[in-house]
């Protein structure tokens, strides 16, 4: 919990919908009977969050790690990804699950995000990409993994569970990165 302004911030406490609201989404639901599988809530809320972060495509999965699993797929990675030692295992799992080796670069003592100097110095030629993790709100250094990925022709895909809504330089953090990976879980939002 975190005190602002003399009130106690829950940041773990589930925050629900208005129950006639939810009630009207789930008498839909019912009507259609269509749950899953780009229903049109799903559509709907593509679009919106598409609209929201400033980005052209929104894909909605499950949940972080298969959304981090699905971005390494998409960038075709294989052999080592620089990555975190500061995260939650879901992101060097995800490597590891999609047949590719987790190679830890240090982080940032300021912003606990990873160090670009520590991924410049972990990239080799067996290396295919970066997985990055914005922490607590905090956006690793955007502009320098930009620079150090162009320049070594390495992707980097973003872990932003902790970021989002996130705004940099008069637009979202989704828009930096070959791939970002997003959260709704309670404690990320």
């Amino acid at each position: 919990m975190k005190e602002e302004g003399g009130e106690r911030l829950e940041v773990t406490r589930t925050v629900l919908p208005d129950l006639e609201e939810y009630r009207g989404l789930l008498e839909g639901i019912w009507e259609r009977n269509w749950v899953t599988n780009h229903g049109p809530l799903c559509a709907r809320l593509e679009r919106e969050l598409s609209d929201y972060l400033g980005v052209k495509h929104v894909l909605l999965v499950a949940n972080g790690t298969l959304a981090l699993q699905i971005g390494l797929r998409a960038l075709r990675c294989s052999g080592d990804v620089v990555t975190t030692p500061f995260s939650y295992v879901a992101s060097a799992a995800a490597v590891a699950w999609e047949g590719c080796r987790p190679v830890f670069a240090d982080v940032e003592p300021d912003t606990l995000c990873i160090d670009p100097r520590r991924v410049e110095e972990a990239i080799t030629p067996a290396t295919s990409a970066v997985l990055a993790v914005h922490v607590y709100g905090n956006l690793c250094d955007v502009e320098r993994l930009r620079d150090l990925s162009r320049r070594r022709g390495v992707p980097v895909l973003y872990d932003a569970a902790h970021a989002f809504g996130t705004r940099y330089r008069e637009g979202s953090m989704a828009a930096w990165g070959d791939l970002v990976a997003l959260s709704f879980h309670a404690t990320k939002t």
